[in-house]
């Protein structure tokens, strides 16, 4: 089976909002919410490579000082397996207006109380209980 090792930013706000960006539809899981990231090309770190691609993505310059482990998840789908790579993400209060999408991808700054609002692929469902627990 397929292997796809993915870095994924959750980017945290003082407010204590996160970023979150709608994939397109005409992508695998199209039309769901995810938190930004990418593959991790050969040679790179998770670091590495979220600070290439929230730049890509997100128009936001990170560095690694700001990123720290959230939690590292296998998922099987029918075609793959993916190993998504979590780091949290703090980012000063400029990021609000400084983040876009990039790639014309919708985007938001949501409450981490009011991310069950939105729809995500099964693989962030953990994602998602990490974000809580560090919360609560």
């Amino acid at each position: 089976m397929k292997r796809v090792h993915v870095a994924v930013a959750v980017i945290v706000s003082p407010q204590r909002q996160i970023l979150i960006a709608r994939r397109s539809d005409d992508q695998h899981q199209g039309g769901l919410w995810e938190f930004p990231g990418g593959k991790i090309e050969a040679g790179e770190t998770t670091s590495q490579a979220l600070i290439r691609e929230l730049n890509e993505e997100v128009g936001l310059a990170t560095q690694v000082e700001q990123m720290s482990p959230l939690t590292e998840i296998l998922f099987d789908y029918p075609d793959k397996q993916v190993c998504l790579d979590v780091l949290w993400v703090d980012v000063d209060v400029q990021a609000l207006d400084q983040a876009h999408g990039a790639e014309g991808q919708p985007i938001a700054w949501v409450g981490w109380d009011k991310l069950s609002d939105y729809d995500f692929p099964a693989a962030n469902q953990p994602i998602l209980d990490a974000i809580i627990q560090r919360f609560q």
